[in-house]
């Protein structure tokens, strides 16, 4: 590894400017593919994955389809609302605009009202006047040439006049494109409003058919066996494809065990290692309680290596940080990563929600090396915004 570093740096300081150029783009076009193949290969173990729990329980898949949905509604929600508040800004600042031109206007108006005043007490033939009542040509002289800058100042005057209502005009038209604009905005949001209400009601009716199907402790414990079940699997799988694009990094996760920052402002209700039904299975992560919709952020460096619908963890991030470590975001409402995106520390990949069926909103987080979980708590220690 150190003699290829030695000769690809030879080759940069030799090579001629076009040359390296022309590398940089190779280079940028075989990484493009690399993220591709990544993809690819992870969509094609989530569409296996998606089939054997389609065989083994029709609701989740059900349940799956309808969260995604109102994942997707949630989002387009969110848009329609940037929008609405983008177009509040602009309209603000239009009508603001109209109020300076207004003011402008009043004063162009003014002005030019006090020369018409002063040019009809004149009379009609002013400038005969002036030619007639004086003797000295002298002074003669200087008066016309007031007068020509006089007459110069009225016509700068109206031009001043007519530029300003010009641009009232225009700006009208503006505030009213706005307003039209936020009204139809308005209309786009009730609608997509009443689509996630229709979905989320359908969400509800789904969970209380699952609750009873799994009321009995034993399906309980055999329903989240099995999704523990599917979620090695899953990180087994990705960490086989992942082998083949290792992530490199001048500080390893390893050496931050105790100084990384925890993804979002929560109160915990489940810690690691906390039995769950039965006592025969126990958490591997932490669940932060925590409001709907607040960003999640990445603890450290990595690649995003599943973004996605997975029983049980409902919309799932997996951050693949090297040296085998894993870090899972779960619960989520919206994921805003794909699957090789790349993230730095701090970089918000998910808002925290209720998918996988959970009876309120908050995140799991876990971490994991290889398929070993490993306790956040001994790794994670700071807060947000601390």
């Amino acid at each position: 590894m150190k003699w290829q570093f030695i000769l690809i740096a030879t080759v940069f300081v030799a090579a001629p400017t076009g040359y390296a150029e022309d590398k940089d783009s190779e280079l940028t076009e075989v990484k493009e593919r690399e993220l591709e193949d990544v993809r690819e290969r992870i969509s094609a173990l989530k569409e296996s994955m998606d089939r054997i729990s389609a065989e083994r329980d029709k609701l989740a898949a059900e349940l799956q389809e309808l969260e995604i949905a109102i994942s997707e509604q949630r989002t387009r929600l969110k848009d329609v609302e940037r929008q609405q508040r983008s177009a509040i800004d602009n309209k603000q600042q239009l009508e603001a605009e109209l109020v300076e031109s207004e003011a402008h206007l009043d004063k162009e108006s003014a002005e030019l009202a006090a020369q018409v005043r002063a040019a009809y007490m004149n009379g009609s033939q002013e400038k005969i006047r002036l030619l007639l009542n004086q003797r000295d040509p002298a002074t003669l002289g200087r008066l016309m040439i007031y007068y020509r800058y006089l007459s110069d100042y009225r016509a700068e005057n109206i031009a001043a006049v007519v530029e300003e209502i010009r641009k009232l005009d225009v700006l009208h038209v503006k505030v009213a494109a706005e307003e039209a604009r936020l009204a139809e905005l308005a209309k786009t949001r009730y609608a997509e409003l009443t689509r996630l209400n229709e979905v989320q009601e359908g969400r509800a009716t789904l969970l209380a058919s699952l609750r009873q199907r799994i009321d009995a402790e034993g399906q309980e414990v055999g329903r989240l066996a099995a999704q523990e079940k599917d979620l090695t699997r899953l990180i087994a799988e990705l960490s086989s494809i992942l082998s083949d694009y290792p992530i490199s990094s001048e500080a390893p996760f390893s050496e931050h065990k105790g100084a990384l920052t925890w993804p979002v402002a929560g109160t915990l209700v489940r810690d690691f290692g906390q039995p769950r039904v039965g006592g025969n299975i126990k958490w591997n992560g932490v669940v932060l309680e925590a409001p709907r919709g607040r960003e999640i952020r990445a603890v450290y460096h990595g690649r995003v290596a599943f973004a996605d619908w997975l029983a049980g963890m409902g919309l799932l991030v997996i951050v693949d940080h090297g040296e085998g470590y894993m870090t899972l975001y779960g619960y989520n409402e919206t994921i805003l990563k794909n699957a090789g995106d790349w993230v730095a520390p701090g970089d918000v990949i998910a808002t925290v929600g209720d998918s996988g069926g959970q009876p309120q909103a908050g995140l799991y987080f876990e971490l994991r090396r290889g398929t070993q979980p490993v306790n956040p708590r001994q790794w994670v220690t700071r807060r947000p915004g601390g």
